[in-house]
């Protein structure tokens, strides 16, 4: 693995940044694989919308030299850290690299957005903002104000579909389990033992949703307008689809055997009779 890491000037500026009343260290991830085209408007983007914010790119080796560019793109950002990732691959192991750096250097909020446009960087404050009522914040095609534009009915219906789902196999409430444009507190995620992660692919989204409502988290959702990639190819294809489904259905019965515990520890001992105790009928 190969990191670029804050040197000390501008950790420096980070923490005094820190200090003032409405500021919190904030640690910006995208995880990329073949997105070479679209990260310098990304990072231009979210250094425009959060201006205090560090950038950390968590690169799988893309064969299109997205790693490459984004080392390049230090030299104008001085904020923005990259990530060579080797090894075992995929977005899930890929997002939870980024949650333990910014567990690791002591960041107080962290936001992941996709590095295909899809988000708006602009949205960030919003997101950022509502994170004094909870502990993530969800920004969400699906509430009130929330839009996508440029899907068919297809994605539609297959989004609707595994987010109704996943609703009622995890036990969830929001409406918008499946996107990956959300605010979290770091404080949150490090309470997460990343070691029961099951999901690598895009079902983390979900997973990840279940797992802080674990420990209790408050989340809320904030409307964001969703805009399909102009440049490069969807990762989603049916294999991805049907794994999703398979361990959303896996944490599903993981969910229900630990309700079964609480309710077994819950419920009262049964009290044994006492043979020496006679009844006696008037």
């Amino acid at each position: 693995m190969k990191v670029g890491r804050l040197d000390e000037s501008q950790r420096t500026e980070s923490d005094a940044a820190a200090t003032t009343p409405n500021s919190r260290r904030l640690l910006v991830t995208v995880c990329t694989y073949n997105e070479r085209e679209n990260l310098a408007k990304l990072i231009e983007g979210v250094s425009k919308a959060a201006p205090d914010a560090d950038i950390l790119v968590l690169d799988d080796l893309s064969p299109d030299g997205t790693g490459e560019l984004a080392d390049e793109l230090k030299n104008s950002y001085p904020r923005l850290n990259v990530i060579h990732r080797g090894g075992t691959r995929g977005l899930g192991r890929a997002m939870v690299e980024g949650f333990q750096f910014g567990i690791k250097q002591g960041y107080d909020l962290l936001v992941n957005l996709d590095a295909d446009l899809s988000h708006d960087p602009a949205a960030i404050p919003s997101l950022v903002a509502a994170i004094d009522e909870a502990d993530v914040v969800i920004g969400s095609r699906y509430v009130p104000g929330g839009e996508i534009r440029g899907w068919g009915p297809r994605r539609h219906f297959m989004s609707r579909g595994i987010n109704f789902y996943s609703r009622v196999a995890l036990g969830l409430s929001s409406r918008d389990i499946s996107g990956s444009f959300r605010c979290y507190r770091v404080s949150t995620l490090a309470k997460i033992d990343f070691d029961q992660i099951i999901s690598h692919g895009y079902a983390f989204m979900e997973e990840i949703i279940f797992r802080c409502r674990q420990t209790g988290a408050r989340i809320v959702e904030r409307p964001i307008i969703f805009l399909d990639r102009e440049e490069g190819e969807s990762k989603i294809n049916l294999a991805e689809c049907c794994r999703a489904v398979v361990n959303i259905a896996t944490l599903c019965l993981e969910r229900r055997k630990t309700q079964r515990k609480s309710t077994a520890k819950d419920s009262p001992a049964e009290v044994p009779s006492d043979p020496s105790v006679t009844t006696v009928k008037s």
